[in-house]
């Protein structure tokens, strides 16, 4: 689950969807949101209390209220409330758990001086706890600073333009080869600092607004998550050798949630086009339980329009639904390419038995796909699954295109921040017949 805070700010910049959520966290959920409750509330029980409390909200059924788009907003009297409040979410003492209802009369949390992100209870959990945070001191200032900078998402000075590319899209391997072909950013991220979002932003945030090479380097590290998810895509079309120039291209993307989808427009796939200039035309289908309302959800193409354009739909339901109700019946084109990003199977039971479906149905109909991951411990359980269930895995690996957006974990903070698309399984159809015969078998 994304921190608490970035959840607060994309409850209150769109509305999402009904979906069907039970009224506690729990990890037997096919629902990522109830699942990160239920981790919240397991790394620091009371936890996920205090989160609906600053979002004005008395249980979890009206978190799932604002989840479904039932509430208009939420009901922040100004900009310095709504920061306040988001920041309060991170105070706990990282040394012992102890939430500020806890502490005794008299005693306050206070905040590391050096990342301005983890609070302790008493100097001696500090003194304590500085062995492990100090390995991470330095990336939770840059997490602090970017949780408040992706604001700008909502308000529209995120993202950015970007150039055309000069080179073709096989010549562009990896960040280093991509950024030389947009020239300097320098003047696209000066008007975004000298902007009237950014200076509310730090006139009402509970921090010193940080230097203007801090905010640079912010705003880019926001808008590399968001093309992340793009280049992915791009990247797994060439790696399956798949050509968009020959004919209008499919794109499915299972297991679409909040994150893909809140505020999601009917652009955000245009560098697709940058990077296969004259395609033939590019279909993009969002399809997730937590797919969130908006432009995006409309009906899929039944056959593509014009070329050398991305169309972007949006499917509210599990992959394997979505396929017997549109794909089967013809009302939805076959998916040259199915994408997740994050799908979190290894996470829970609920997860990988919301999974399973749509995991057997891409093996069996044999159709090139392609999963990120936060991690290499997430690659090395996701790949264990795929392989039990005799799936062939072409290949895995780091992301070229990672996301350069350290991501905190909020209930563990001395975690080591982990990134969004780090790594990536790219998988199609059954495991060969002789991979699956083993010495020693009668066959």
């Amino acid at each position: 689950m994304p921190d608490a805070a970035c959840a607060s700010l994309r409850i209150m910049a769109s509305h999402i969807p009904a979906l069907s959520l039970p009224d506690v966290p729990r990890t037997d959920s096919v629902f990522s949101v109830l699942s990160g409750f239920h981790s919240l509330e397991s790394g620091v029980p009371g936890l996920s209390k205090v989160i609906l409390d600053k979002l004005n909200m008395k249980d979890y059924g009206e978190y799932r209220a604002a989840v479904e788009g039932k509430v208009k907003g939420i009901p922040f009297r100004n900009y310095k409330e709504m920061f306040k409040k988001m920041e309060e979410t991170f105070e706990f003492c990282t040394g012992c758990n102890k939430l500020p209802v806890h502490l005794t009369e008299g005693q306050t949390l206070k905040r590391c001086a050096k990342c301005l992100n983890v609070y302790y209870c008493t100097k001696e959990c500090q003194r304590n706890d500085w062995p492990q945070h100090k390995k991470v001191c330095k990336k939770l200032r840059l997490v602090a600073i970017d949780r408040l900078v992706e604001w700008l998402m909502f308000t529209g000075d995120l993202p950015f333009p970007t150039e055309k590319w000069s080179k073709l899209a096989a010549e562009v391997k990896n960040w280093d080869d991509w950024l030389p072909m947009q020239r300097d950013l320098t003047p696209r991220l000066d008007g975004i600092l000298s902007g009237a979002n950014m200076a509310t932003l730090w006139k009402n945030a509970s921090r010193p607004r940080p230097d203007d090479s801090d905010l640079q380097r912010s705003l880019w590290r926001i808008q590399s998550e968001f093309l992340s998810r793009v280049l992915t895509v791009g990247m797994a079309i060439q790696h399956f050798g798949l050509d968009p120039y020959a004919k209008a291209f499919t794109v499915h993307i299972a297991g679409a949630s909040h994150n893909e989808t809140m505020g999601a427009r009917l652009t955000d796939y245009d560098e697709l086009n940058k990077m296969f200039p004259g395609h033939q035309g590019v279909e993009i289908v969002m399809v997730g339980p937590e797919v969130v309302d908006g432009p995006i959800v409309r009906p899929p193409l039944r056959a593509f329009g014009p070329r050398q354009r991305v169309f972007i739909s949006a499917y509210r339901g599990l992959y394997h639904q979505f396929w017997e109700e549109l794909v089967e019946k013809e009302e939805a084109a076959k998916p040259d390419l199915v994408v997740g990003f994050h799908p979190g199977f290894h996470a829970s039971q609920g997860l990988i038995e919301g999974w399973l479906p749509t995991l057997l149905l891409l093996r069996d109909f044999n159709i090139p796909s392609c999963f990120t991951l936060y991690s290499e411990m997430e690659l090395e359980r996701s790949l264990q699954i795929l392989l039990e269930l005799e799936v062939h895995i072409r290949d895995s690996g780091p992301n070229p295109f990672t996301s350069q957006k350290p991501e905190q974990v909020q209930s563990s903070p001395n975690k080591t921040p982990v990134h969004c698309n780090s790594h990536y399984i790219r998988f199609q159809g059954l495991l060969p017949q002789e991979d699956l015969e083993g010495p020693g078998f009668d066959n």
